[in-house]
């Protein structure tokens, strides 16, 4: 019986790319979330720092101590 030949440039190829996908994948949960999720989120966070620095009391009004 005789194996099937084989191209090891196509294998080495295919391994790359195998590789390259783990690794990919590992830095997608590694390095946060999708900008789709993330983007609403830091939107919303902007949204309410902006709300409470609207809020803040000046304090130019008040009196200074002498």
């Amino acid at each position: 019986m005789t194996s099937k030949p084989v191209n090891l440039r196509q294998f080495r190829k295919r391994k790359q790319r195998e590789d390259k996908a783990k690794q990919a994948k590992a830095n997608r949960l590694a390095h946060g979330t999708p900008k789709s999720l993330s983007e609403p989120v830091r939107e919303e966070r902007e949204r309410l720092l902006r709300e409470l620095e609207a809020k803040k009391l000046d304090g130019s009004d008040e009196e200074k101590p002498v």
